[in-house]
């Protein structure tokens, strides 16, 4: 098939599947509604991480700190000052824009790449969890509480309302990242970032300037991550530093991603959608069998990503998408 009948494919199915998203609040229970709002937060955040590993090539494994820094921002703002969150977003980005900013710089200026890069970003994520857990402004390790109005009251400038707002804003979010990340994929800089990601040396003689494209990497990345914290905030109205700045919060992030295949853009939501829906349905399945096994989703994790290393070595998205007719692996459609 040619590649424009490829694209046109996939463009189809595309619409097809924002249009059923669309609709679907009018016919999902309780239970779906707040399974997809999962779904579409963890395809938009990991959407945000496969900016930094899946097109530029660095890992990164501390990305809760910028969903805990953007979480606090918005959430301190509105608690303390009565700020809107549509305005305390703008803190958030600017707090985790200097995170990022400062995580960059000392490690690309000064060469700092692979393994260690990955545990200069675990680093930050950890000392800023223990800050946080002595942060009495913001309840230390005693957890901040946003206050809950009655479910069926709406008031978007507070973002408090019932789940079906938070899942249409969960939609715009994960469907406006989508469209972010295609046409940074498709343009000059997506370029410059996979040439880094291929060989970074040999970007480098072809005159990229491989610091200025892995910080604009880094900086969008931190940015749209800081936005998924301010969601995360108001969905959940409560905050602890051992769970939103955790190791653990950083896998939920990338796993989607990995298993869904790096550097597609389908590939964070469908992993999305594997990971969440599958993983809860354990968690329920066993509850209703009334057998507690701690950890359990932490291992289904982990048995799903030794599958994919196994036998889709590059993603569940990339051998769908040519079982489907949209074009080979590396179209990352």
């Amino acid at each position: 098939m040619h590649a424009p009948a490829q694209t046109k494919r996939a463009a189809i199915a595309l619409l097809i599947l924002l249009a059923v998203l669309v609709v679907l609040p009018a016919v999902a229970n309780a239970y779906l509604l707040s399974a997809m709002v999962l779904i579409l937060y963890f395809a938009y955040v990991g959407q945000a991480w496969n900016l930094m590993m899946g097109f530029t090539g660095q890992l990164s494994l501390g990305h809760s700190l910028y969903v805990g820094l953007g979480a606090y921002a918005a959430a301190a703002l509105f608690v303390h000052f009565g700020v809107s969150p549509w305005i305390g977003l703008w803190a958030a980005l600017a707090v985790s824009l200097a995170a990022g900013a400062v995580i960059g710089f000392l490690a690309f200026r000064f060469g700092i790449g692979g393994v260690y890069f990955a545990l200069l970003t675990i680093a930050f994520a950890e000392f800023t969890r223990i800050g946080f857990d002595h942060f009495d402004w913001v309840g230390g390790s005693g957890g901040f509480f946003l206050p809950v109005k009655e479910h069926g009251v709406l008031d978007l400038a507070s973002l408090r309302g019932p789940p079906v707002m938070f899942y249409y804003i969960a939609l715009v979010m994960a469907v406006a990242a989508f469209v972010l990340a295609w046409r940074l994929r498709t343009s000059r800089i997506g370029y410059y970032w996979l040439a880094i990601r291929e060989n970074e040396d040999a970007a480098q003689a072809l005159g990229i300037n491989t610091f200025r494209y892995k910080m604009f990497a880094i900086l969008i990345s931190s940015a749209m991550t800081s936005l998924a914290g301010v969601f995360f905030a108001f969905y959940y109205n409560n905050l602890f530093p051992e769970q939103i700045f955790s190791m653990g919060r950083s896998i939920e992030i990338i796993l989607g991603p990995i298993i869904g295949g790096l550097g597609t853009l389908f590939g964070p939501v469908l992993g999305a959608f594997v990971l969440t829906l599958l993983g809860d349905g354990l968690t329920e399945l066993t509850s209703a069998l009334g057998i507690e096994i701690p950890g359990l989703k932490q291992v289904f994790y982990g048995i799903a990503l030794l599958v994919v290393i196994l036998f889709v070595p590059n993603g569940i998205w990339p051998a769908v998408a040519r079982r489907l007719g949209f074009g080979p692996a590396k179209s990352g459609r």
